[in-house]
Parts: C-alpha cells; sequence; structure tokens
C-alpha cells in the first residue's frame, strides 16, 4: 500500500505534533514493545501451557501442540481452561503465572524481564505531559513499573470492574488500559474467541480514547486482535493524527485500518529505538524552539517595571538571576558535548550556534533591556549575570572547535549589552562591560573580556565560512551576531541605518579597547619609535570592509575634527574614562591607539582582498 509522500520524516512530524498538542496523544503498544525484554506473547504462553498440560496427561504434544490440544478437547484452545486443568487453585495460577513475567535471580543480573528503554522513554513522555493515556495488549507491568519509577502512579485499567472505580482520564496523570487483561487476574484474554469482543463498559471506554485522542501505535499487528480493531474502526473523528510504527512493512489487515484511519507510516528499526528517538526529538523540538515570545515580552515588561522603582529591587534581582541560572543550565548541559568528532560540517557549526541561541531567548532580551535602562546602581546585577555565563570555560579535553564554541552564549550577551547601552549613550556601562575581567585557564589568570570573547575567539575564520550562506562573506561570525541581534533591538534602536552605525561602534570601540588594554605605554612609546608602519592588532568586525559600498566608515566618524575637537560619540567615551583619560577630553593614548589600530584594520582589508 503507498501513502501520500510528505515532505516533513513522519517520525519529525510526530515528535512536532506532540509537542504543539501536550497529552492529546495517546499511545497503542502491542507485544512488540515487551518482547525484548524476553516477555512472552499472551499466544506463547497458552502453547506453553498446553505443553505443561501434556506433561501432565504424560503426553508428548510435539511438534504442534496447538493440533494436539484441539485432538484431546475437540475445541480451540482456551487460556483459562487450560490454566483451570495446569493448577489447582487461585495461588498455583498467581504463582504459575509470576514465572512468565517476573524475573528470576538470572533473567535479573541478564536484565531481562525488566523495563526496556522503550518503556523508560515513554514514562519520561508521561512525567512531562505528552502522554497520558496508554492501550496496551501486554498482560507485563513494565510499563507501570516504568511509570513508578518516575514517580508517577498510573491508573490502571485491566478488568471491567476497574473501569468503574477508576478516575476519569482528565484527572489522572496516566491512564493504562489493559485490554487483554493483566497476568496476575485470571480474566486474561488469550484466544481467538477471548479476543473477538469486549464488554460495553470496555468498548465505551475504547470509542473514548480513540475519538478523543491522536495515536501512537508500536508493536502491534492488529492481525488477531478483533475487538480492538473494531473500536478503532468504528471511530468516525479524526481530531488528531494517527502514526504507526512499524518494522518492515504492514500486514494486510494492518493496511486497511492504517487507511481507514489515516495514518502515517514511521519506518523504524526497534520499539527502543523508535520511543528514545522520540523523546530525544520532542526534547530537541522543545529545546531548539527560538522563542516562546510571549514569555520574553512578559518578562521583559517585569524587568521595566522593576528596573523603575526601588520597591522592586528584590524582584529585580530574582527575574534576572533566574533566567541567569535558567540559560546557564541550557548552555552548559548535555545537548552540547564536546567531544572530539571526525568531521564537523557547517550545518553542524551552525546547529550548534542556533541552538546557543535558543537558551538565551528570554535572557538576552532581558539584557538588552536591563543595559537601556538600568541606572548605574543596577548595573552590577546585569554585569554579574553576563559573568556568570562567560565564567567557568576552563580547558578540558575534547574538540577544540567545540569547546572554543562554547564561548558563543557569552558572546551575543556581550554584543547585546554592548550595542543597547551605546544606543542610550551609556558609556559608563560599555566600559565597565568591556573592562570586565574573566578567570581563564587552570591557573586563575584573569582576562580583559575583549581578549577572551570575539568573534574570531568562538570560530576560526576558515571555520565561520563553512556556515551556511556565509561562505563567500569577509567576516561571516559578525554578520550572523548582526542579524541575530537585530529583533531584540529593534524596539530600541527602531531605525535600520541607526542599528548599523551602533553595531559598527560597539565592533569598533570593542577592538579599541583590546588594544589599549594589551598595550603598555612603554610598548607604544617603542612601536611609535621605530621605523616604518607600526599597527595594533585586535578584534575586527563587519565595519572592516563596508567603508567601500558608500557613506563614512566608522573610523572616519572617530576621527578628530578640525580645531583637534573629538565627535560626539568618542567624546562619550573619554568621559567615561575610557583609554585612562581620567574623563578628560585632551588624551593622546586614544589617537595613538586608533592610529595603530586602524593601520591594521587596513592591512586585514588588504589581506581579504577589500578594496
Amino acid at each position: 500500500m503507498e501513502f501520500e509522500a510528505s515532505m516533513v520524516d513522519p517520525s519529525l512530524s510526530l515528535a512536532m505534533s506532540m509537542h504543539a498538542s501536550r497529552g492529546t496523544y495517546a499511545l497503542l503498544l502491542g507485544s512488540g514493545v515487551s518482547q525484548p525484554s524476553g516477555i512472552p506473547t499472551g499466544w506463547e504462553i497458552v502453547l506453553d501451557l498446553i505443553r505443561k498440560l501434556a506433561v501432565l496427561k504424560g503426553e508428548d504434544c510435539e511438534p504442534d501442540p496447538e493440533y494436539w490440544y484441539r485432538s484431546i478437547s475437540g475445541s480451540q484452545p482456551d487460556y483459562s481452561d487450560i490454566l483451570d486443568q495446569v493448577t489447582r487453585s487461585s495461588a498455583d495460577r498467581a504463582q504459575l503465572m509470576r514465572a512468565y513475567f517476573e524475573p528470576n535471580e538470572n533473567e535479573l543480573q541478564e536484565g531481562r524481564k525488566l523495563p526496556s528503554r522503550a518503556h523508560r522513554a515513554i514514562a519520561k513522555l508521561v512525567a512531562t505531559g505528552y502522554v497520558r493515556v496508554v492501550v496496551t495488549t501486554n498482560f507485563d507491568r513494565l510499563t507501570e513499573q516504568a511509570l513508578m519509577d518516575e514517580g508517577i502512579q498510573p491508573t490502571v485499567i485491566s478488568t471491567v470492574d476497574s473501569i468503574l472505580g477508576a478516575l476519569p482520564m482528565m484527572h489522572s496523570p496516566c491512564t493504562v488500559i489493559k485490554v487483554h487483561g493483566d497476568y496476575l487476574d485470571s480474566r486474561l484474554r488469550n484466544t481467538a474467541r477471548e479476543l473477538a469482543s469486549y464488554e460495553p463498559p470496555f468498548n465505551h471506554l475504547l470509542d473514548r480514547v480513540f475519538d478523543e485522542f491522536g495515536l501512537v501505535i508500536c508493536g502491534w499487528s492488529a492481525e488477531w486482535d478483533v475487538a480492538l480493531r473494531g473500536a478503532i474502526e468504528r471511530c468516525g473523528t479524526h481530531r488528531y493524527a494517527t502514526y504507526w510504527a512499524v518494522r518492515g512493512s504492514l500486514g494486510p489487515i494492518a493496511e486497511k485500518l492504517a487507511a481507514l484511519r489515516r495514518a502515517a507510516i514511521v519506518k523504524i528499526a526497534d520499539a527502543d529505538s523508535f520511543f528514545a528517538d522520540l523523546a530525544d526529538r520532542i526534547r530537541a523540538v522543545e529545546e531548539y524552539s527560538l522563542a516562546d515570545p510571549v514569555s520574553a515580552r512578559v518578562a521583559v515588561a517585569r524587568l521595566k517595571r522593576y528596573l523603575s522603582t526601588e520597591e522592586q529591587r528584590i524582584s529585580l534581582h530574582d527575574l534576572v538571576v533566574s533566567e541567569t541560572e535558567r540559560a546557564y543550565r541550557g548552555t552548559r548541559g548535555e545537548r552540547y558535548p564536546v567531544g572530539v568528532v571526525s568531521q564537523l560540517t557547517g550545518q553542524d557549526l551552525k546547529g550548534r550556534l542556533i541552538g546557543y541561541e535558543s537558551e538565551l531567548h528570554v535572557l538576552l532580551p532581558l539584557m538588552i533591556c536591563g543595559a537601556y535602562w538600568a541606572t548605574p546602581s543596577q548595573h552590577e546585577l546585569f554585569l554579574r549575570s553576563f559573568k556568570r555565563i562567560a565564567g567557568g570555560l576552563h580547558p578540558m579535553s575534547g574538540s577544540a572547535t567545540l569547546l572554543n564554541m562554547r564561548r558563543y552564549p557569552a558572546l551575543i550577551l556581550l554584543y547585546g549589552l554592548g550595542v543597547s547601552a551605546i544606543a542610550r549613550d551609556n558609556y559608563q556601562f560599555v566600559r565597565e562591560l568591556l573592562l570586565t575581567r574573566l578567570s581563564v585557564g587552570t591557573n586563575g589568570l584573569d582576562r580583559p573580556v575583549t581578549a577572551v570573547f570575539s568573534a574570531g575567539a568562538v570560530l576560526a575564520p576558515d571555520l565561520q565560512r563553512r556556515l551556511p550562506g556565509y561562505e563567500s562573506q569577509y567576516t561571516p561570525l559578525s554578520n550572523h551576531l548582526f542579524s541575530v541581534l537585530r529583533e531584540p533591538l529593534r524596539e530600541y534602536l527602531p531605525d535600520d541605518a541607526l542599528y548599523d552605525q551602533a553595531f559598527d561602534w560597539f565592533e569598533y570601540l570593542f577592538g579599541l579597547v583590546h588594544c589599549d588594554l594589551e598595550t603598555t605605554t612603554d610598548e607604544l612609546t617603542r612601536l611609535k619609535a621605530g621605523p616604518g608602519l607600526w599597527c595594533l592588532r585586535g578584534p575586527v568586525g563587519r565595519y572592516m570592509w563596508k567603508g567601500e559600498y558608500g557613506g563614512p566608515s566608522i573610523q572616519q566618524e572617530t576621527a578628530l575634527r578640525q580645531g583637534n575637537l573629538y565627535p560626539d560619540k568618542v567624546a562619550g567615551v573619554l568621559r567615561a574614562g575610557f583609554f585612562g583619560s581620567g574623563g578628560s577630553l585632551r588624551d593622546d593614548r586614544y589617537r595613538d591607539i586608533k592610529l595603530g589600530f586602524d593601520t591594521f584594520v587596513a592591512q586585514m582589508r588588504h589581506e581579504l582582498g577589500v578594496f
């Protein structure tokens, strides 16, 4: 049977659907989910019981136990009848059934008859609210055990009596519906006759499930379970989609049922990998989703209210610190391993950048707002937040590229804070930010933030040009930051041209401050006295290539005017105390640093072929 092709992988579509509609998908689990744990199927138990009956009668039922049973009874094998013949009491029956479903000492050591990866992943989906109903044909209690290991006490329905006494599904954290019964209850459904029909309360319950929930089917062939098929067939509504996970291909009966339910077929290797991957995919969709813009807007609105009054200083602190810690945990989590890999593609690098950005989708707008509106007495809170994200990146074993990329979250915040403060002409905050020192290396050496965080320190230039869409650009990561920060800064710099200017000024000032902090007065004197051109090396940004495309460059805008007058933006920087000016506008060091850095930028332009 051919199903309509989709541009989206069904497994990804399933993860996105479950993420978007939390709690609206039920699972239908067959024996294929429990078999890898060493649990026998219902029919395998029937055949084994027939063998035990044959032994009691002193006969040999092989090679066809079913045929042997029909020959002596004149009827099809009946689970309850056989069980009554091989046991004498309810206690004997319970003990016999435990041997099929509960592990002995050897099985425990081998990890058999215990919840599998699939059961554990299902329990995680329940714990996070993505699944609330599990329909299963299995007698075992592996699903319940995995749920209880997660701290969830499910409502288990395995008989008509339990339906009548159960909590409504909407009020239970998880309802497990065992349509064929539980192994410790003799009212199991096993034979064709027993599987042909359900009691009215069971039918009514299943009708509700298949009408009100989407469906994820795994490990179920649909071949023998006539009554269960009927419950699916008589459901005329399809509020949510159906996904059928299958190894190989569906059988003829399952094909017809899938077509009736308009199910998407998900090809899988096995139940364990399917549910583990599904849980991982949902987590990825959850974490990589760049933004719940509403939560970011609400957080920023709260921040503005707290910034405006001293009485809210505790609320201000708690808001910033709590979101900082959330972002810290996210950016340092297992999602970003740094182990050595054979090859990193441009897509790999871009995916990691986007992942880090997603972790900051609330903190970044908060920091931008704080840099713009905070008073001097409030600066320290936002600087501490930045240092929290930037700190603790000590050397460790792994891929050098991935280790360096750990600096990217701090680089985004550094740019967001800096450009926002420049938009407000808050040069005191910019100075405090760029003069921040961080402990790096195992020896705890303090280094200026400009020496630790730059585009080149995060991603080497040749790796930057692997980023999709940036292959032929001169400053790929700087250009990417420019794009990423545009929307968070739009409220404070609505005009695109003003945003462009503020971004260039921050990047250029960043390079100047780096040169200033890395060059002593004696070194500067020696360089100036030396023969020929001299330069001061520092991080460059996208301004490096922009002067050729119309309008004055940032280097020209920050040069001394006629009469040795400083432009307003430079005067603001010097009044804030940059370059050791002490607030004075007569500062030869700024001019020397600028001359040396501009010479280096010109050399970079020449080397890259920017003319």
